[in-house]
């Protein structure tokens, strides 16, 4: 699978601004790492582009009010319809963060709710899911209302020119929704990661808007490297696709099983710059989470499949760096740019 975010810098209540910048990003951006590939994001030829929370709007918007004129109706409103041209332009599934609003039919304002939502839109740019982000930060809490957490995953159905039709169990998130919730359940809750298990998910989309506490001159001092720091906390937050045994059949390239081993990929789309006093860590990544058997089979192990070790590794694909622009990307059936060895387990 091909698999592309954008990682950029909108500015808060400049929606045609924020829609300009991506549309450039999009045609002229760099690709890190690809220089087989032409500028600009046709040349990938992408199954599935993610863009990060909030990306058409920004994001830190004090209160209800400030927020209101930026609201849209699911699939009805400016992201939407970004979304839907750039889709079937490029012939791929996008995913776009935006402020949601929802009014019950023949209702007044007090039966409004608003959510923070991911729109999903198929290559027809007709709309296949509308996430609201579940766990809130406290910026969503001025304004925005709990999603259901129920409602994260989706079975996608990818039949692109690069691919056969293929079915994808995937699990989606908003930034927060990876934490624990509110910050007051234990830090082992592991409350998304243990849907991803649970849903025998073989791709993860987070689209997110996640900050930093680094100072101006510390995120200067970085540019084009990543947080590392941001990186590797990401990375604790799904602590239980590593010591737990995958459950999916097969992975999103058709690869798996017993013999193989499995793995899960993982988008993080996150936007880099600064909204106030607000500096978001860019560091956007594409991995892939993989468990694969200890050494030979044992045919006659009295174990059996389900007791023997697994080793398990982190692919990366792509990572850009803290305050970059431009275009994150990964063919997942390419060899990673990255390979981390983690840990040993049995289960």
């Amino acid at each position: 699978m091909k698999i592309a975010t954008l990682q950029f810098a909108p500015t808060v209540g400049d929606v045609q601004g924020n829609i300009k910048r991506a549309n450039e990003l999009l045609q002229h951006g760099s690709v890190l790492g690809k220089p087989s590939y032409g500028p600009g994001i046709e040349s990938l030829k992408p199954d599935i582009l993610v863009l990060p929370e909030l990306a058409l709007t920004g994001y830190n918007f004090p209160s209800l009010d400030a927020i209101r004129p930026f609201l849209e109706p699911a699939g009805k409103g400016v992201s939407a319809a970004w979304a839907r041209e750039t889709a079937t332009r490029l012939k791929c599934k996008v995913c776009v963060g935006y402020p949601e609003i929802e009014i019950e039919a023949g209702g007044a304002d007090a039966d409004e709710k608003c959510y923070n939502s991911l729109l999903v839109v198929d290559e027809k740019g007709e709309m296949v899911l509308n996430y609201r982000k579940a766990f809130l930060y406290y910026t969503d809490e001025t304004w925005a209302a709990e999603g259901d957490a129920g409602r994260s995953f989706h079975e996608l159905v990818f039949n692109g020119p690069g691919m056969a039709k293929s079915i994808i169990a995937t699990s989606f998130g908003i930034c927060m929704d990876i934490n624990p919730y509110k910050f007051q359940a234990p830090f082992t809750a592991w409350e998304f990661a243990n849907k991803v298990l649970d849903s025998r998910s073989q791709l993860v989309i987070l689209s997110m808007a996640w900050t930093t506490f680094m100072s101006q001159e510390e995120l200067a001092a970085l540019a084009d490297k990543p947080d590392l720091n941001t990186f590797n906390y990401w990375i604790q937050r799904f602590l239980p696709l590593v010591k737990e045994r995958l459950r999916h059949e097969l992975d999103l390239d058709g690869g798996g099983g017993a013999a193989e081993g499995k793995k899960v990929v993982i988008v993080f789309g996150n936007r880099c710059g600064e909204e106030g006093s607000v500096r978001y860590a860019g560091t956007s990544a594409i991995i892939a989470i993989t468990q694969r058997p200890q050494g030979s089979s044992q045919g006659d192990n009295a174990g059996g499949e389900e007791e023997s070790p697994f080793d398990v590794k982190i692919l990366c694909w792509d990572m850009m760096g803290a305050t970059t622009e431009g275009i994150c990307f990964a063919d997942t059936t390419a060899d990673p740019k990255m390979a981390f060895g983690l840990v040993k387990a049995a289960h």
